[in-house]
């Protein structure tokens, strides 16, 4: 099963900033939406990430100055993306040796999507259930 799988589900619907966005007006965003972050676009090209993880480390090092930087000062660049053909236990393995939470998903140079490593796990997880409940009902009638 590939990353398209899991886009085909929930959506390709991304909340996106740019890099010239504020750091208070993207904390904000990620408030109001109740995510843990999001891809930074410029000129239509995935160019970084921001997350809750870049405003904790610059706040421990900047305090409450950090709010009034630019996402292009906080966010993790370069981007770590994937493409929709990539099979789930390989963006698995990826999030795990990365240590990261989130993979815009690419195709050529435009965003397509973005997936969380609980938007995997569940996919995963659903999908042993499923093969473990066929392989029930074939025992069961064999």
């Amino acid at each position: 099963m590939t990353i398209a799988a899991i886009l085909q589900g929930k959506g390709r619907d991304v909340v996106q900033v740019q890099s010239t966005d504020s750091v208070l007006s993207v904390v904000t965003l990620l408030a109001d939406r109740r995510i843990g972050c999001v891809p930074v676009v410029d000129g239509g090209q995935v160019v970084g990430i921001f997350s809750e993880r870049d405003v904790v480390y610059r706040l421990a090092q900047q305090g409450a100055e950090a709010l009034n930087h630019t996402v292009a000062d906080v966010m993790t660049r370069p981007a770590i993306t994937i493409d929709d053909q990539m099979p789930v236990i390989h963006a698995l393995s990826l999030m795990t040796k990365r240590r990261i939470r989130h993979l815009p998903v690419v195709k050529g140079s435009d965003l397509i999507g973005l997936v969380s490593i609980g938007d995997l796990v569940k996919f995963r997880i659903d999908n042993i259930e499923s093969e473990a409940a066929a392989l029930r009902d074939y025992i069961q009638t064999a």
